[in-house]
């Protein structure tokens, strides 16, 4: 009798818990048996490996094959432990040399031939093996990925027999893994192609520097769409630790991910008929939504009464604590999902109220019903409310005299008031908590009497109140002032146009 002990990694939300593989081979009639909770496509990995272990010339052992896959209350699903089981076997039968499969960790799904095909979640196993102090051996696609964690020995192989070949100590696999990409803004559309909108510019640049949530208002056709996809081009590149936890989400989802753009913050606009699992993610293995997809980035969502109801509401939670629990019957995984939410309406179902053309022929009880399939307690999570109209043909065809600003202009301004922002309490001040709300944004006199005279007068609620202070404080750092005055305080509550009770103005 035998027994050989491999190491790998399982999926369990953006985790990787670790996996010990146990082969064991014993007298009797040949048998070749999974247990420890494996799904239908790790209960076929015995085909899989059976045929590349014969096809690559070895000898599968005629006895009785026995796989333990521990802990066996976690569900293990993919080809992921194709090669550790192949490797097992191998150990076990004495054709692998066991010495040094302790240190080392194994990934990959194994084809007829033996090739090594990419699995998914390769960052957070890397980050987990680095932890663990293990090399980790993994198909070859996956070695890029694998290096941005960064301090973990990374062991690429294209085929079984080189990474056989590299545990006997035949042939040695070397990986220099490329320097990280440097961080510079992707090439992204450019402001400079938007005309006018100076209100509307402004905003953006208000919540790229802050993080904070914004919708826009206004009529089809006048650029709402195009304002929102200029964002990316004007926000921070994203820090280390942001880039390894968006990377580590992409790349545990079916979302095609490129080592070489890592830094660069997310941006998704998942279309309007997106269910409430798509938004949040789910399964019965549960996988990332929409929303965790777009953690440390955007998520734009286009026509925001369009979506249904239930699906808007689910966003209510994560918009304040910047995380979902996604909760079946056998499982439970937790995804990241602080996104900034920046979104587009019509102000009425036709579209076009208070457009100057006058074709608007909506009543105030049609107007209303539409507004009102945003919640009031979402709306009360969006900091910023403005109105985007139609550009005046003389300004769409000349554009500005002086010409319209660039991305790479506004992003320089945003990224000095994101930096003393962190350097300050160490995130974008949409995170602030109470207590540092205390302490880091006093408000003058004269700005404190104009908040309070803002909150009665138009019916604002507690949240909206403390919104507007941290959007008071993002518009001071864009200023470069410490203390936050009357003129912040104003242009602050400005931007909570729909927020406000009936009737008043």
């Amino acid at each position: 009798m035998s027994l050989a002990v491999v190491y790998a990694r399982g999926r369990d939300g953006i985790a990787a818990p670790l996996v010990t593989v146990e082969v064991h081979l014993s007298n009797g009639l040949p048998n070749f048996s999974i247990v420890g909770l494996p799904e239908t496509a790790v209960k076929e990995s015995k085909d899989r490996v059976r045929g590349a272990l014969l096809n690559c010339r070895f000898e599968f052992p005629q006895q009785r094959i026995t796989v333990n896959m521990a802990p066996a209350d976690i569900p293990k699903e993919g080809g992921r432990f194709d090669l550790a089981i192949a490797l097992g076997i191998l150990a076990a039968s004495g054709q692998l040399q066991k010495k040094g499969l302790d240190k080392m960790e194994c990934l990959g799904e194994l084809s007829l031939g033996g090739e090594l095909r990419p699995v998914v979640g390769a960052l957070p196993a890397a980050i987990q093996a680095r932890q663990a102090g293990r090399q980790l051996i993994l198909p070859r696609e996956n070695a890029a990925e694998a290096a941005l964690a960064g301090n973990v020995e990374v062991i690429p192989a294209a085929h079984l027999l080189e990474v056989c070949s590299h545990l006997n100590g035949q042939q040695r696999i070397e990986f220099q893994p490329e320097a990280p990409p440097v961080a510079t803004p992707v090439e992204t559309p450019d402001f400079a192609d938007v005309h006018g909108h100076y209100q509307a510019k402004r905003a953006l640049e208000i919540a790229a520097a802050g993080r904070h949530n914004l919708l826009m208002l206004g009529p089809p056709g006048t650029g709402k769409s195009m304002l929102a996809s200029r964002l990316p081009g004007i926000l921070p590149l994203l820090s280390e630790e942001e880039a390894l936890e968006s990377a580590a989400v992409a790349s545990v989802s079916d979302v095609a991910f490129d080592p070489q753009r890592w830094r660069e913050p997310p941006y998704r606009c998942p279309h309007h008929t997106a269910s409430a699992p798509a938004m949040v993610g789910g399964g019965s293995n549960p996988r990332p939504g929409e929303i965790s997809l777009a953690h440390n980035g955007v998520l734009f969502l286009d026509e925001l009464p369009e979506f249904d109801r239930r699906v808007l509401e689910v966003l209510r939670e994560p918009l304040e604590t910047g995380i979902i629990t996604i909760s079946r019957a056998a499982r439970q995984a937790d995804f990241p999902a602080r996104f900034q939410l920046i979104a587009a309406m019509n102000p009425c179902p036709c579209g076009y109220l208070g457009d100057p053309s006058g074709r608007c022929h909506c009543t105030s009880e049609q107007v209303q019903r539409y507004r009102a399939r945003i919640s009031g307690p979402l709306l009360d999570r969006i900091d910023m409310h403005i109105e985007v109209q139609r550009v005046p043909r003389e300004v769409l065809r000349a554009g500005s005299v002086g010409g319209e600003e660039t991305s790479a202009t506004v992003r320089g301004r945003v990224v000095r008031a994101r930096q003393r922002a962190v350097q300050r309490t160490g995130h974008a001040n949409t995170q602030l908590s109470p207590q540092q709300i205390k302490r880091y944004c006093v408000l003058e006199e004269n700005a404190q009497n104009l908040l309070e005279r803002a909150v009665d007068k138009l019916g604002l609620s507690h949240r909206a109140y403390h919104r507007i202070i941290k959007l008071a404080r993002t518009i001071a750092d864009l200023a470069g002032s410490e203390n936050i005055q009357i003129a912040h305080v104003s242009e602050a509550v400005s931007y909570r146009k729909l927020d406000r009770v009936p009737g008043s103005r």
